[in-house]
């Protein structure tokens, strides 16, 4: 019987004050205590571990003069970069400083370092044009970036990805191993973009209201089961670094590939939300529930928009809101399982769980619109 792997080395994990991020360092912590972490985030002051052997450092990943520094000072064995922008409220250029211009600087870091295993958090958004329906969608799909992706933010996450697949094994750095996780649809505790507003809706009083008839089957991941799947494929790229070099076959590799990340619980849309709902109290039968018809709300959406688009307010619902909440959108995690011997550790259910008595316990003015019957506040 084999000794439990007890370190990963030295893991630099950017973002790890995030939502993502520190969900990876606690589980660090956890599973592989001889680790020593340092943290890098833009502030570092919130979600932090108790751990002596991990590290804080605030630093801004697109100052590459700073990042060659640091990292030179680290000496790191493994770099998970989790660090993003929130998808919403934020400019173009800065999206594309950080995701892209961002993660080349540190990949440019950890090579002159002497990493070992760059792990980079992706998109399962990355395929997703918001027209065509994913079903059972795997790894061969290609790319959706630039012109065809309507999502600059996504764009940016896919330009992210080939940089960092691209700089696997190089001839000039064959010992740099990469490899992409692309999550779907994360939720849980920490989380700012997903439950939040759901669990808004319910105490606005929208869960009285359906978009779409509920058939579409859509893939949600507790932000745990992520978090591990990050862990396998770190501890994958380095004992591949330990067998240079000899290269594994291409069947069983890690290094230079991407991989989607789900719950393997495929969900009917709404299903998710009022499962969600009930955590918060909800008891409304499901017969009692308004349906509005994705072919009636499309171009509800659009002149919506195009309405407050001239008085200058938000529309309550938009043609993206409508093609969300009705289209299906689920993965094959297969190569996942073969490749990482990844498993969900957390089921949907007791995940929901978990998310929902997070959120709901949170105080403070920032959140008290989530319960207040209030929209969410706007960004500066």
């Amino acid at each position: 019987m084999s000794t439990p792997q007890k370190s990963l080395g030295h893991v630099v994990v950017t973002g790890g004050c995030g939502f993502l991020g520190h969900h990876i360092v606690n589980l660090i912590v956890e599973r592989f205590p001889e680790s020593r972490i340092s943290v890098l985030d833009l502030r570092t002051t919130k979600n932090r571990n108790a751990s002596p052997n991990v590290s804080y450092h605030d630093g801004d990943i697109t100052n590459e003069e700073s990042m060659l520094k640091l990292f030179g000072e680290l000496k790191a064995d493994v770099v998970i970069h989790t660090a993003s922008p929130v998808a919403v409220g934020i400019s173009n250029d800065l999206m594309f400083k950080v995701n892209v211009e961002g993660t080349r600087i540190l990949l440019k870091a950890a090579r002159e370092s002497g990493v070992k295993a760059f792990v980079y958090t992706s998109s399962a958004s990355v395929i997703f044009d918001n027209i065509n329906e994913l079903v059972n969608a795997d790894e061969t799909y290609p790319i959706i970036a630039g012109k065809e992706q309507p999502s600059y933010y996504t764009s940016t996450k896919a330009w992210g990805e080939t940089a960092v697949l691209d700089a696997n094994r190089t001839p000039l750095n064959p010992q740099f191993l990469t490899c992409s996780i692309r999550p779907a649809g994360i939720f849980g505790e920490g989380d700012v973009q997903l439950m939040p507003p759901m669990l808004g809706a319910y105490f606005r009083g929208q869960h009285r209201f359906q978009l779409g008839d509920n058939t579409n089957l859509f893939d949600f991941t507790y932000v745990g089961n992520v978090a591990h799947a990050h862990l396998l494929a770190a501890a994958a790229l380095l004992h591949t670094a330990r067998m240079y070099p000899t290269v594994p076959l291409d069947t069983e590799r890690v290094d230079g590939e991407a991989f989607f990340v789900t719950n393997d619980q495929p969900v009917h849309f709404w299903d998710f939300a009022r499962a969600l709902w009930r955590e918060a109290g909800d008891t409304m039968p499901v017969e009692n529930v308004w349906v509005l018809p994705r072919d009636v709300m499309m171009p509800v959406g659009a002149i919506l928009e195009w309405a407050c688009w001239l008085i200058g307010r938000k529309p309550n619902i938009t043609r993206d809101q409508v093609r969300y909440s009705c289209v299906r959108r689920y993965y094959n995690i297969d190569k996942a399982k073969r490749r990482l011997g990844y498993r969900p550790i957390v089921s949907l259910e007791e995940g929901i769980k978990r998310g929902a008595q997070e959120v709901l316990s949170r105080e403070g003015p920032e959140w008290a619109w989530v319960k207040g019957g209030t929209a969410p506040p706007a960004k500066a």
